[in-house]
């Protein structure tokens, strides 16, 4: 029997991380804002949850939108790679494209070097902007002077379950590459993402957190469209459960 998937729980803070931990998921991703794709957690969110008894990747990405980044912005994400490494963190996301539609090497470069200035044995993970590239196996390869350790897919689908012969062609092209399904997985999915070739799945098995009642409404951001909008979400137990208890299954 194969080794069963690990599973790795998106969560957006603490409170997250230690609901990922009591139904037993191997490891988190931290970030900001899942409702925004994730974005960089706080220097407190990072040092409270590295605290915590599971290893934790920590999403570098300084804005919502697109992976093309001016200097500004790889200059502020390399300085929060190399502290969220210093303080403990297990692994880094990061991602970086050009405007012509491929992997920014120099970009993921920078980013990998600062955060091994803050832990040399940090893990690099590419982040799902692979997913958004013409030819993933031929972007992967630039970047194998960069030392990435994992990728973060879809395989370029909306879901990952859709995307099953991208995602096992990079497990069998890159074998020593933890390849880790991610994107709308469900524990319906972990069996058939195992069976392609995937080392791990990533979930954020999230739930719109319920809304505040009694006091008036009023809007605090442009884009937000009505009190159904302005909220946030938050890990739900019972999703990330039924996703580790599916890959036990496996095991």
């Amino acid at each position: 029997m194969t080794a069963r998937p690990l599973v790795e729980v998106a969560v957006a803070g603490a409170r997250g991380a230690a609901t990922a931990a009591r139904v037993g998921a191997d490891r988190i991703e931290l970030s900001a804002g899942l409702e925004l794709g994730g974005l960089t957690p706080s220097a407190a969110a990072v040092e409270l949850c590295v605290a915590g008894p599971l290893p934790v990747a920590v999403l570098i990405r300084c804005r919502p939108g697109d992976f093309c980044y001016e200097a500004e912005d790889v200059a502020v994400m390399a300085r929060d790679a190399e502290l969220a490494a210093r303080a403990g963190a297990e692994a880094v996301v990061v991602g970086a494209l050009t405007r012509e539609g491929g992997v920014d090497v120099d970009g993921v470069r920078r980013l990998a070097e600062a955060a091994r200035e803050g832990r040399a044995d940090v893990a690099i993970v590419l982040s799902r902007a692979i997913d958004l590239v013409a030819d993933p196996t031929r972007e992967l390869a630039r970047l194998e002077s960069v030392g990435v350790a994992r990728v973060l897919t879809s395989g370029g689908a909306p879901r990952a379950v859709e995307g099953l012969g991208v995602i096992g062609g990079l497990a069998a092209e890159f074998p020593r590459l933890e390849v880790v399904a991610g994107g709308g997985v469900s524990a319906a999915d972990v069996a058939a993402l195992s069976r392609a070739g995937a080392r791990a799945v990533h979930l954020s098995a999230k739930r719109r957190a319920d809304p505040p009642t009694g006091r008036p409404w009023v809007a605090l951001g442009a884009a937000i469209a009505g009190p159904e909008s302005d909220t946030h979400f938050e890990t739900d137990a019972s999703l990330a459960a039924a996703a580790v208890d599916a890959a036990r299954a496996l095991g």
